[in-house]
């Protein structure tokens, strides 16, 4: 009688087949100048702001003698104590931190919603309202018709003076247009047959998929409101209401000044407050850069024209 039972192969005589490739020579070269040029590259990006830390800590003397790197001479904390010791400085501080965090979320709002409509195609007037967008990335009112518009508006000394006018970014717009575009529409069709809305749709399928290009554009804003103070020079003449990166460039206009009436001595006066000044503005970008830096690369490619 012939056995019906399956044959099962030895898998001890299964010859084992190698997961790993050998480096070839040529290979081997590119790795180790791939490596280089980028340890290189990376060495270059990091020096000036080890460079801003050490002077920040150091003494004005060595830092006009040139004897300033990549450590701290004559170490000193001289002037950061008495820049931290300024009542106006953590105004300045609050003051940036409500215009950043609410300039970004109204910018978010309506940069995400305009740029989803303008994503449809059977949108009507879709092509007037995309070339609103690009003009304004080449032209604007000028100078003065934007001052005489904002104080038309009543704006002046108040936070709407920085977040309306800054409230969509052209490029950021075109970047998450470009992304819309290329979501799936599938996906949104099976939605709308499931019973959501357009709305529904928008905030709980497109939006929860499309973090990474959201991610990126909230650095960009956060960004550009935090470094902003041009704006706040012309419409906020009220100190109690002026961002920290304009109290800090007002305090390097009067660097020498400020200093004498602190009691603080001559040769910690210039360089060294130009770079605790430099170093307090950065320092918080820095530190948010990593929380979102993951997401920054993905969200730009995703925003890109595919080939």
């Amino acid at each position: 009688m012939v056995s019906t039972t399956p044959q099962v192969p030895d898998i001890t005589r299964v010859r084992s087949v190698p997961t790993t490739v050998k480096d070839t020579p040529s290979y081997r070269v590119f790795r180790v100048v791939n490596g280089t040029a980028l340890v290189v590259i990376c060495a270059i990006t990091l020096y000036p702001f080890i460079n801003l830390v050490a002077k920040a800590f150091s003494s004005q003397g060595e830092i006009m003698a040139g004897n300033v790197n990549l450590w701290p001479r004559g170490f000193n904390l001289t002037t950061l104590e008495w820049v931290f010791n300024q009542e106006r400085f953590w105004t300045g501080y609050m003051n940036t931190l409500i215009q950043t965090f609410g300039g970004t979320a109204i910018a978010m709002v309506l940069t995400t919603t305009m740029a989803y409509a303008l994503a449809k195609k059977h949108l009507k007037g879709r092509a007037f309202f995309i070339g609103m967008v690009v003009v304004t990335m080449f032209f604007n009112g000028g100078l003065v018709p934007n001052y005489l518009l904002i104080s038309g508006l009543g704006f002046k000394n108040t936070v709407w003076a920085i977040v309306i006018p800054n409230a969509i970014s052209a490029f950021n717009l075109l970047v998450m247009k470009a992304f819309f575009e290329n979501f799936s529409s599938e996906l949104e069709d099976a939605a709308a047959v499931d019973g959501l809305s357009t709305y529904g749709i928008f905030f709980r399928i497109v939006l929860p998929l499309s973090k990474a290009v959201i991610a990126t554009m909230i650095l960009f804003y956060a960004v550009a409101f935090w470094n902003s103070w041009f704006p706040a020079m012309l419409y906020l003449s009220d100190t109690d209401l002026q961002p920290v990166t304009l109290y800090l460039r007002n305090l390097l206009s009067g660097a020498s000044g400020a200093g004498r009436e602190a009691g603080m001595e001559e040769s910690q006066i210039g360089a060294n407050l130009q770079s605790v000044a430099m170093l307090l503005t950065v320092l918080p970008i820095v530190c948010l850069y990593p929380f979102v830096q993951k997401y920054f690369v993905s969200g730009v490619m995703l925003g890109s024209v595919k080939g």
